[in-house]
């Protein structure tokens, strides 16, 4: 729905919990859009009710305002796949020319590269029946084809790389309408995780060597990044604490990282000023405890300072709009390999038989794209529609008032144990 967060207080207690949400719309507006709001609303009851409220429903509630109904495509009738590797210029172009000559048609797929690894997530039907293919033959042909691509460059006595660099088909939610389907973002997440791409980063620096807890990074746009972790003995839990350039999805890719790596979030402040967020998270690990080792901490820290970065691209964004065929996404591809350029990120969608593509690309020799090969590859694939954008996928939205964070949470917590028994 591509809806903004602004500013956020999360807070529970036993089964209750608390969640407050001030959103915007994809233009920094406040929404007016009823049937969104009640799309919204259904949501979190759902989710209410699947958190062991079945047996009394009317324990969840969403406090907003109702409309119109509007239902979520998703892509059950399609094939899911899962790939993560060592990226390469040009593995993008490979994996998307086997799936061409094994006649799959690709409905949808995105991919992210970060610090050398690729994950992948796509939606694919045979060209025969336009289905899902559930012929076991035909699913492992795929997969084999595909784990070559991925194993093509690494080095079968090694292990450990050999082992992390996977293909799978798998059941997962379909993306429909949106292209930047957050059903499909959190396997990514989950892929990029299980691949270790935190580690090994380039241009990190801890601004205190004997503290693991407290990690500088600079990104490729040149913002820092700044993660902490400390106790808080008083109530016994992790606090993490990420100060970082704001844009969409920023408190996803955190959350997400936290609970995949086995963390339960209590309480939560996230604030935003202009393009810089605060985000500060009392956690507790899913079996209690919250005495974990410096080696740990030092983990937490890295694998944040990754979900954030893995959305900031380098390059420029191309987006392409053409009639959607078997090939078509090896034909792109292919010339972008052949013009030097690297994909860093790809969105691809279909809808009503169009299909609907937006790129990052960078230099394959890491300098600025040439703009005269962008303008040689409109050309080259006209009469398809080729659009250049020079904006970021971590842009931010419009200013925002200057929050104060601890008092915020304070005040919040404080609110709220007026009405929850005490903390445990």
């Amino acid at each position: 729905m591509n809806l903004t967060i602004s500013k956020s207080y999360i807070s529970s207690d036993a089964e209750w919990f608390m969640d407050v949400f001030h959103v915007k719309d994809d233009k920094g507006h406040k929404l007016t859009d009823h049937s969104v709001v009640n799309y919204v609303q259904q949501n979190m009851q759902a989710i209410g009710t699947t958190k062991e409220l079945l047996r009394d429903p009317n324990k969840s509630e969403v406090d907003t305002s109702v409309g119109a109904v509007i239902r979520s495509d998703t892509l059950t009738d399609h094939t899911a796949i899962e790939l993560t590797g060592a990226d390469r210029p040009g593995l993008l172009s490979e994996i998307s020319a086997v799936l061409a000559d094994l006649r799959c048609n690709v409905v949808e797929a995105h991919a992210w590269s970060h610090n050398e690894y690729l994950a992948c997530v796509a939606y694919i039907s045979d060209q025969s029946n336009s289905s899902r293919n559930e012929d076991p033959n035909r699913l492992a042909v795929i997969k084999d084809h595909l784990s070559t691509v991925i194993h093509a460059t690494t080095p079968i006595d090694d292990t450990e790389a050999y082992n992390d660099q996977r293909v799978e088909t798998a059941d997962l939610p379909g993306g429909g309408r949106d292209r930047m389907t957050t059903n499909v973002e959190h396997p990514l997440h989950q892929l990029m995780l299980g691949s270790r791409d935190f580690e090994g980063r380039v241009g990190s620096v801890s601004n205190n060597s004997s503290s693991p807890s407290v990690s500088i990074n600079v990104v490729g746009d040149g913002k820092k990044i700044v993660v902490s972790i400390e106790g808080c003995k008083e109530k016994g839990y992790l606090v993490v604490r990420v100060e970082c350039k704001d844009r969409r999805r920023l408190m996803f890719d955190t959350v997400c990282t936290l609970t995949d790596m086995q963390y339960v979030v209590f309480h939560a402040s996230i604030s935003s000023h202009g393009n810089s967020a605060i985000q500060e998270y009392y956690i507790r690990h899913i079996d209690g405890h919250t005495l974990i080792s410096e080696t740990e901490k030092r983990r937490v820290v890295k694998c944040l300072e990754a979900a954030i970065e893995r959305r900031v691209c380098e390059g420029i964004r191309l987006e392409l709009c053409a009639n959607n065929r078997v090939g078509l996404l090896s034909d792109i591809t292919q010339i972008f390999r052949e013009n030097g350029l690297v994909i860093v990120r790809a969105d691809v969608a279909t809808e009503g038989g169009k299909a609907m593509n937006a790129f990052y690309v960078r230099d394959v020799s890491g300098s600025e794209v040439d703009m005269e090969i962008v303008e040689s590859m409109r050309k080259e694939i006209e009469p398809l529609a080729l659009e250049v954008r020079n904006d970021s996928p971590s842009s931010t939205s419009l200013d925002r008032p200057r929050l104060s964070l601890g008092g915020l949470l304070k005040s919040h917590i404080g609110r709220l144990s007026q009405n929850f028994s005490s903390i445990k």
